[in-house]
């Protein structure tokens, strides 16, 4: 396209988009302009996931959206930051991030039972049916997401870096050790938003994908030691 393609385009769209405000677009009519509210593809990528703040706050942000989306218990990344980091090693969270360890006794001390487990996707899928929190292993740094769901294609995951993403199972498995972070009080309630039929409603998909490889913001953080089956 040439410039002076581009710069008609741009005329045109000024001319009947001639006011856009966050959270609506005003579109001209006949009878009066009409509003109609937007939103933007950042916003729908994080719909249903907590934004990390901190460059080693994936942790605090992952328990957030794991307890405020699945459990009905609505934290914020904050609440959880500031609770495990007044029980947690200052100088080794500042270095490596929360551990699953500060989730357990967080958890603990909110009422909730949890450990750490490994298990394929096919058992998370078809025996736990629960969301969890995993750690992810991108070239040497490690990163806590929450798996919203899995169907028999692709793993639904709320990145508290990236927002909400759906992988196929093989893309997903290369950057996964299979340990992951399971809630087994409150069962009812997990099963109920736990998603495997690959109908991800939340889901805003880029028009160009890109895999885990290109996630920012992520950090070093301790493996789980428990070897324990569900």
């Amino acid at each position: 396209m040439g410039r002076c393609a581009v710069l008609a385009t741009g005329l045109m769209c000024s001319l009947f988009w001639p006011q856009a405000q966050a959270g609506s677009v005003t579109v001209p009519g006949i009878g009066g302009d009409l509003s109609i509210p937007v939103e933007s593809y950042r916003e729908k990528t994080f719909s249903e996931v907590i934004r990390q703040q901190y460059d080693f706050s994936c942790g605090s942000a992952a328990l957030a959206s794991l307890l405020s989306y699945h459990y009905g218990h609505e934290v914020s990344e904050q609440e959880v930051f500031r609770s495990m980091f007044a029980m947690a090693d200052e100088q080794k969270v500042r270095r490596e991030g929360f551990s699953m360890l500060d989730m357990k006794r967080y958890l603990a001390m909110e009422g909730y039972q949890a450990d750490g487990f490994r298990m394929p996707l096919a058992g998370l899928r078809e025996q736990v049916r629960l969301p969890v929190i995993v750690l992810i292993d991108i070239r040497g740094f490690r990163h806590f997401v929450v798996i919203k769901g899995i169907s028999d294609q692709e793993v639904l995951v709320g990145d508290p870096a990236r927002g909400l993403k759906a992988y196929s199972h093989r893309e997903f498995e290369e950057y996964w050790n299979g340990t992951a972070f399971v809630i087994r009080s409150h069962l009812r309630e997990g099963r109920a938003s736990f998603m495997s039929d690959g109908n991800w409603p939340s889901l805003a998909r880029a028009p160009l994908g890109k895999g885990l490889r290109d996630l920012p913001g992520a950090h070093n953080l301790p493996y789980w030691p428990s070897s324990r089956e569900w």
